[in-house]
């Protein structure tokens, strides 16, 4: 099977620090692929090899087809980079930003430009110059400008670090759409939630290497199952794991029968949070 996104043995050593230690990857086209990991652990680096702003010391990796290193132009031409740090021109407005982008990446679709601004929720301020804009607004646009040639890869390195709620949510939809699109997205965030609504699968990097791979709910059923508790009108409560509807069922009609019925349930299942510190 051909793979969008696929890395083979991938090493990378600054100094006497190994960040990378043989990292393996498979990501298919139009899937929403996390990147988890303790600060260090080597998500910006494998980001920034992926989109040939960085040699790997040993192992390959190839994106759209090609080969990062042999390739790297044609790399380049199929690829969208969001870094941690916004790129944008301060001194132009907002549309100016979006509009010169449009022009370097050749898209001759004039309303791409006003489509973008109203997706960010950057129209009202589209005239300003950047430089009066706050943090969360750069951010906006910053995304706004990776997705202006429709690209088929798309990287986005913890795309969503100081947004508010509201610009947080645009981000995500921006994000839905475009991997029902069938684009192909690798983004690493600190934010679980993130993650756990976005993802189609997870990797785990701890390390230097991938510590777990999964969906969001096959890592979640690795460190421990779900678990009901039940709240007596005495106050006491109790704690007991279970599998489906069918356990929690035969625990109440078991209590019922014993005349200790509860007078509330609530149902608890392991965090992507837990999954991050177990393994990790």
């Amino acid at each position: 099977m051909a793979y969008t996104i696929e890395t083979h043995g991938l090493r990378k050593t600054y100094g006497e620090t190994r960040v990378l230690e043989g990292v393996d990857l498979e990501i298919e086209a139009g899937e929403v692929f996390a990147l988890l990991g303790p600060n260090g652990a080597g998500k910006t680096t494998t980001v920034r090899i992926l989109s040939t702003l960085l040699a790997p010391d040993r192992g390959s990796a190839r994106v759209a087809g090609h080969d990062v290193v042999t390739e790297a132009e044609a790399v380049r031409g199929a690829i969208s980079l969001t870094a941690q740090e916004a790129a944008v021109d301060g001194l132009l407005t907002g549309a100016e930003n979006l509009r010169m982008m449009a022009r370097l990446r050749r898209v001759k679709d004039k309303r791409r430009v006003e489509a973008l601004l109203e997706q960010f929720d950057l129209s009202d301020a589209a005239h300003r110059r950047v430089e009066t804009y706050s943090g969360g607004m750069r951010r906006r646009l910053d995304l706004a400008m990776s997705l202006i040639a429709r690209p088929e890869v798309i990287f986005l390195d913890e795309p969503t670090t100081g947004l508010d709620p509201r610009s947080r949510g645009a981000v995500w939809e921006a994000v839905k759409a475009l991997a029902d699109g069938g684009t192909t997205i690798l983004l690493t965030t600190q934010y679980l939630e993130e993650a756990d609504r976005l993802a189609d699968r997870i990797a785990v990097l701890a390390d230097g290497r991938i510590a777990a791979l999964g969906t969001a709910d096959e890592l979640k059923a690795r460190v421990g199952r779900e678990t009901v508790e039940l709240f007596f009108a005495d106050g006491e409560s109790l704690k007991r794991p279970v599998e489906g509807a069918e356990d929690v069922r035969r625990l109440l009609d078991d209590l019922a029968e014993r005349g200790t019925p509860a007078t509330r349930i609530a149902l608890h299942k392991p965090t992507l949070d837990e999954v991050f510190l177990a393994l990790t």
